[in-house]
């Protein structure tokens, strides 16, 4: 089950009428997150695999997940911005057992990416499962 904010974006994405809309709530998404403080741009906090830059910082506080991030592309910080929806405040253990295909799936970001965003997306999803799995 995905968490309430990531709910509150599909409620949103449902009134949309077409892909630019979403495209542009989803940069507006990014625009509206707190910069990632510098200190923690730092190159094992810098994510590989991305066309931008891409930085993920995550924590475990009392056995709960939570990430920050950043991104020098907007678009890339509106992603980051849906990911933290999607997985802040879940347990940490409960981290790499979500559906992520299934849950951006009712987004319809698969069919809006391009290819180079896709594996961006991937990249960012892999390392945010790998951090929760290491602080399990």
């Amino acid at each position: 089950m995905a968490a309430a904010a990531f709910e509150e974006i599909v409620e949103d994405f449902e009134f949309m009428e077409d892909w630019e809309d979403r495209y542009r709530h989803v940069i507006d998404l990014g625009k509206a997150m707190e910069p990632l403080d510098e200190a923690l741009k730092v190159p094992a906090t810098k994510v590989d695999g991305c066309a931008s830059q891409v930085w993920l910082h995550a924590a475990v506080e009392n056995g709960v997940f939570r990430f920050d991030g950043d991104s020098d592309a907007m678009i890339v910080r509106g992603l980051i911005a849906v990911l933290r929806c999607l997985y802040n405040g879940l347990p940490v253990q409960d981290v790499a057992a979500v559906d992520v295909k299934a849950e951006l799936g009712r987004l319809g970001l698969n069919e809006h990416l391009s290819a180079q965003r896709s594996n961006g997306l991937r990249a960012m999803i892999e390392r945010v499962r790998e951090t929760a799995m290491a602080q399990a």
